[in-house]
């Protein structure tokens, strides 16, 4: 999972100039922040987690 996590971090770099940080894109991007809600979502979604 925390490849695709790097994946992710490395596309937002490679897509917006505005990022200066990890830390940034890990706290201020909502889009970033969808992606990982939905990642978990869809996880526990597979696995017959539902809430």
């Amino acid at each position: 999972m925390f490849t695709y996590l790097r994946e992710e971090i490395k596309a937002v770099f490679e897509r917006d100039p505005a990022a200066r940080s990890i830390w940034e894109v890990i706290l201020c991007y909502p889009g970033f922040h969808a992606l990982l809600a939905h990642r978990v979502a869809h996880w526990l979604y597979r696995h017959r987690l539902f809430l």
